[in-house]
């Protein structure tokens, strides 16, 4: 059922733009496009990395009139592969695993679940994911499908662009410091392994949680070639279930992670 309702969804997105471009059929009886959500936080001088020492930099090269009176504008841009929404390929914290353009294009479109702990995270800002939180949602709401893409809802993006308060520490420079949300161990293997998840999400800045000093989350989850998305935006506008993800990163050759496009489509 879902691998058909994902097959709907995308197809009815390329039949309403083919239709809009061939001006045909009439427009009471194209088919709709789903609500789009936009889960990707701009890149800008705001923008957000590990590295207290690193920024996105975005230089003019032309932005005016030419001398032929045509209007041109061009910049080139630098940054990190870990920073603001991103993807973190499996070789990021896993030898001989896929690197970016290595992750088969079927991965990054799937069935989307949102997992909650946002009110345990506001009670601690160390809070991780438990394999027991992620039984009791199924418990409730449905197992979560072979091949899904999981987003842990922490509530932690009411504080981007404080760089303090998102990372938990006042000196930005001591990694040893910080103190945000993340996953626990015994959830990335029970994802890994016996759910077999496409793809981990959350809208912290690491799926380790901020003291973490082994991110064993990312050795397990890209240890079983499960890439992760961190820096997601505006998961709190999600329901639990009922929506597909397409989590598209620029495709960097031998790249440990990418800058990374992601969406939700809800058919409601």
């Amino acid at each position: 059922m879902l691998q058909v309702s994902r097959i709907c969804l995308i197809s009815c997105i390329l039949l309403t733009a083919g239709c809009q471009q061939a001006g045909q059929p009439p427009e009471d009886t194209m088919p709709q496009v789903p609500r789009i959500v936009d889960l990707t936080y701009p890149f800008d001088e705001k923008t957000l990395y590990w590295s207290a020492a690193e920024t996105f930099v975005h230089k003019p090269v032309a932005f005016g009139r030419t001398d032929a009176g045509y209007w041109y504008a061009s910049y080139t841009f630098a940054a990190s592969e870990h920073g603001g929404t991103h993807m973190d390929a499996p070789i990021h914290f896993a030898e001989g695993k896929q690197s970016v353009e290595q992750i088969p294009i079927e991965k990054h479109i799937g069935p989307g679940v949102r997992i909650s702990v946002a009110d345990k995270a506001a009670q601690d800002p160390d809070y991780r994911l438990t394999a027991a939180d992620i039984r009791a949602w199924e418990a409730r709401v449905g197992p979560i499908p072979t091949g899904a893409i999981v987003l842990v809802h922490t509530g932690w993006s009411r504080y981007w662009g404080d760089a303090q308060k998102y990372f938990g520490a006042e000196k930005l420079d001591d990694a040893a410091e910080r103190h945000f949300p993340g996953i626990a161990q015994d959830a990335a293997e029970l994802l890994a392994r016996e759910r077999q998840v496409a793809m981990v999400g959350i809208d912290t800045a690491s799926l380790d949680h901020g003291p973490s000093r082994d991110f064993i989350v990312h050795q397990v989850l890209n240890g079983a070639n499960i890439a992760g998305l961190e820096n997601i935006a505006n998961l709190d506008t999600l329901p639990e279930t009922g929506f597909l993800i397409l989590a598209l990163p620029m495709k960097i050759a031998a790249g440990s992670g990418a800058p990374c496009r992601i969406v939700a489509l809800l058919d409601r």
